[in-house]
């Protein structure tokens, strides 16, 4: 191999390893219900000092850690323009809390609001032009935290996983399968120590996520942050949880970006039908669920899409 041929792979791959991440990253903490949450504030590579920059908060898919796939969206709102705020919520990754691994739609909602009123003092943003982004299991707290939140003017929703309850039965092994889990929570609670599930595994069929892709890969979303837990005490908060009872009277304007192979992509419909007018929708062809958390096509048409409605509701 020539001494050229190599330096040109060796940028090939260097560009590539770099794509859609930002070259600023601002470690951050703040305060929600208080307990401190550790952060991440990612900033375009051309940012300068004094400049104001429309905000978006992203979170991600349940029992995940900020450094996943909210840390991959951040990075390419952060190269579209914006300065973009993960977080780990309490008990999860780098935010302790005597309550651990508790995937509770309350108390995550709770913390999209303090990580939302936070982003609003920074000095690198424009705290008129605020914007929520959920992936898949958040995208039902974040749109309840918008719909609640002042301080949010728009939303935008990739792969999201939005049931109520005819969902959940149709999910997690109907009325008895459901009932089950409820009770399994229940005596969770009641248990003197915490019970805590591996939360992905290949080889544990005990675990939640049994041999399910993306979380099972160290390539990919089995990274040194990530947890890896889940706190059985969760069950009930989730199933009872009902993420589209309040699309009607969501009036901001909001983006849904899906699949129709990815996770219960009937959920999205319904939610779409109920905000009417106030919904742009983009449906791509065949994205499973788990691409939509790293494979790049599906990430870099996401994220044009949400750039785009962004840049033109956040004026």
């Amino acid at each position: 191999m020539t001494k050229t041929l190599f330096s040109t792979l060796v940028l090939i791959f260097a560009l590539l390893s770099t794509n859609g991440k930002a070259a600023t990253i601002k470690h951050v903490t703040f305060k929600s219900q208080g307990q401190t949450l550790a952060g991440n504030l990612y900033l375009p590579d051309r940012y300068r000092d004094n400049q104001k920059l429309p905000g978006v908060i992203v979170t991600g898919a349940w029992t995940t850690v900020k450094e996943q796939m909210a840390g991959t969206y951040a990075a390419e709102m952060a190269d579209r323009g914006y300065a973009a705020l993960t977080f780990d919520f309490r008990g999860w990754g780098q935010s302790p809390d005597t309550i651990q691994y508790l995937e509770n739609p309350k108390r995550k909602i709770e913390d999209i609001h303090a990580a939302v009123n936070y982003l609003a003092t920074r000095p690198e943003v424009d705290a008129t032009r605020l914007g929520g982004l959920g992936i898949c299991a958040s995208s039902g707290y974040m749109g309840d935290a918008t719909l609640a939140n002042t301080h949010i003017k728009s939303l935008a929703l990739v792969a999201p996983w939005l049931h109520n309850a005819d969902i959940v039965k149709v999910v997690y092994g109907g009325e008895e399968g459901v009932k089950r889990l409820i009770q399994v929570s229940r005596d969770a609670k009641q248990s003197s120590q915490p019970v805590i599930l591996e939360a992905a595994s290949m080889t544990n069929d005990k675990a939640v996520m049994y041999q399910a892709p993306y979380y099972t890969e160290t390539d990919r979303g089995l990274i040194s942050e990530y947890d890896n837990k889940f706190n059985a005490a969760s069950w009930e908060g989730w199933l009872t949880y009902d993420a589209i009872q309040t699309a009607e009277q969501l009036k901001k304007p909001t983006l849904l970006v899906h699949s129709e192979v990815a996770a219960i992509p009937q959920g999205a419909q319904e939610y779409a039908r109920r905000m009417g007018s106030h919904v742009t929708e983009l449906w791509l062809d065949d994205v499973s669920q788990f691409d939509f958390y790293d494979a790049p096509g599906p990430i870099t048409a996401a994220s044009d899409a949400v750039a785009e409605h962004f840049n033109a509701t956040l004026k």
